[in-house]
């Protein structure tokens, strides 16, 4: 499913339940409980005590990275949103119409060209 989900995505989106999916695979291959267990944040001494093999600290590095993808994702949303509402606000075939006007006429009367004096 995992795979499936990430193979159907273009290489700049981004989609946290693969990511998350991913973490929770490890987490019950190991018997990291994600909702009961106290898994220390990464970067936190507590963390940074936990040794490199025991397994709620990789989980928990892990769930941090799903965190981030979820960010990104809610981002990527936005920014797909704000796209949509910048070009619908206004005709823009008659703005690049009027702008090419523009240059032509201007293109065509060089002498109406203003000098700073």
């Amino acid at each position: 499913m995992i795979s499936k989900l990430c193979n159907a995505l273009h290489s700049s989106q981004v989609s946290w339940l693969p990511a998350h999916e991913f973490a929770a695979q490890w987490a019950a291959e190991y018997g990291v409980d994600l909702i009961d267990d106290d898994l220390p944040n990464p970067g936190t001494p507590r963390w940074c005590g936990l040794p490199n093999d025991d397994p709620q600290k990789v989980i928990a590095l892990l769930l941090r990275a799903s965190k981030a993808v979820l960010h990104d994702e809610g981002d990527q949303q936005a920014r797909a949103e704000a796209s949509k509402a910048v070009a619908g606000s206004a005709d823009w075939t008659a703005i690049a119409r009027e702008a090419d006007q523009l240059a032509e006429f201007r293109s065509a009367r060089p002498w109406l060209k203003r000098l700073v004096s």
